[in-house]
This record gives structure tokens, C-alpha cells and sequence, in this order.
């Protein structure tokens, strides 16, 4: 039976204000516009710590202006709870390891795949290393009409069961979730890449837009 994560989420979120909590979250995020929309909703409902973690990324410019954008966010954006930024390590070789083979897969495909589950399986690994153990762990990622939310939020419950810490189901496209995030990045003037973030993916998105030009 196909799940309505969006339900999910807010069955979850009315649960815990039914209880009075603020839960905590550790939050895996790809950029500052994939994030914007969701801390302006989560961050009503959850201590936020948001985890900077994609070794995808390249070159290493493009890595530090994302980064960058980011934080700028998060000192910008009103939010309800306190958000807190914690910095992955940069290593582009982990990235490269888990797509060889892969290269030429279209985005959604095996290659996005390990890449996404990597770097759930990272947030995971570093939810355990915090001062306090988070409540709940997800991702910004399926707020992206490119990314399959069914295959994120299934690793994500493996994940959970896996080291011991809740995976909070998610679909922020839902509910005009995208829109959204489109506009808060303009309204904050935030940069706004045209490829998901790895060479492959732009090589990709450079390919649409000449064959968008030549027709």
C-alpha cells in the first residue's frame, strides 16, 4: 500500500504537541533552498541541529558557496525553535568510490541511490556521536521533485532500525512544499543551482539545456 508520508509527519508532529514535547531532530540537508521551506515548518516543532554532510558535491567551490548559503539561511530566516549547524566532513572520494560503475545512470537511478543512503547512513552515525541523543532523524532531500521520496524514507526506516533512533517519514513537496521553498529562495536572494550537486548531474543538466536551446 503506497504511504502518505506527509500524513505521517503530521500524525507525528500532533502526537508530540498532544504531549506537550519539542522533540529534537537531526536534520541531513543538500542546500540552502532545499532547507528553507523546511526549517520555516519544522523548526516549529523541533529542536533542529541541521547536519552539512555531501561529499557529491564538486567541485570544492561549489561545496563552500552552498555551505555558505546555508548559514546565511539560518541567521536570516525567522524560525521557531533555535536551529544549530554541525559541518560534515568533505571527502569527494567516498562519493567517487560508490558511483564507479555508475557514471552514466540518469538521476533517480542506482547511483543516486548509494549516494542518498550514504549520506542517511552518515546523519545516523553522527545522531549518535551528539551530546544528546536525537529524538529524530531526517532529511530536506524529498522535498525535491527530482529525488524518489519512497526510496529515502524506506532507507530511512531501515536506517532507524538499524542504529536505534526514530526516522521521522517525510515529503515536503507535499502541500505546496516546493512552491514554497522556490519562494523564500528568491525572497532571501539565495542561490539556486540547476543540478543536484555532483559532476554527473551537472554534466546532465548542461546536456537538457542545449537540447532545450537547439529545439
Amino acid at each position: 500500500m503506497k504511504q502518505n508520508y506527509q500524513k505521517m509527519l503530521e500524525e507525528t508532529i500532533a502526537k508530540n504537541q498532544r504531549e506537550e514535547r519539542v522533540p529534537s531532530l537531526l536534520l541531513h540537508s543538500c542546500c540552502a533552498p532545499c532547507s528553507s521551506y523546511v526549517l520555516e515548518y519544522l523548526s516549529q516543532y523541533f529542536n533542529i541541529t541541521l547536519f552539512f554532510y555531501n561529499p557529491n558535491i564538486s567541485p570544492e567551490s561549489e561545496y563552500l558557496h552552498r555551505k555558505a548559503e546555508l548559514k546565511r539561511l539560518v541567521q536570516e530566516l525567522p524560525l521557531g525553535h533555535p536551529v544549530r549547524i554541525v559541518d560534515g566532513d568533505y571527502v569527494p572520494e567516498r562519493f567517487y568510490a560508490l558511483a564507479k560503475g555508475l557514471e552514466d545512470l540518469p538521476e533517480r537511478g542506482l547511483r543516486c541511490q548509494k549516494c542518498i543512503g550514504h549520506r542517511l547512513e552518515e546523519t545516523f552515525r553522527i545522531a549518535l556521536q551528539q551530546p544528546e541523543r536525537p529524538d529524530y532523524v531526517c532529511t530536506t532531500l524529498t522535498i525535491s521533485p527530482h529525488k524518489d521520496a519512497v526510496f529515502i524514507n524506506t532507507k530511512g526506516t531501515e536506517l532507524a532500525q538499524q542504529y536505534g533512533i526514530a526516522w521521522l517519514p517525510t515529503d515536503f513537496k507535499k502541500k505546496g512544499g516546493y512552491q514554497r521553498s522556490i519562494v523564500l529562495s528568491r525572497e532571501y536572494d539565495l542561490y539556486r543551482q540547476n543540478f543536484c550537486g555532483c559532476v554527473y548531474s551537472r554534466l546532465e543538466a548542461e546536456r537538457r539545456e542545449k537540447e532545450m536551446a537547439s529545439s
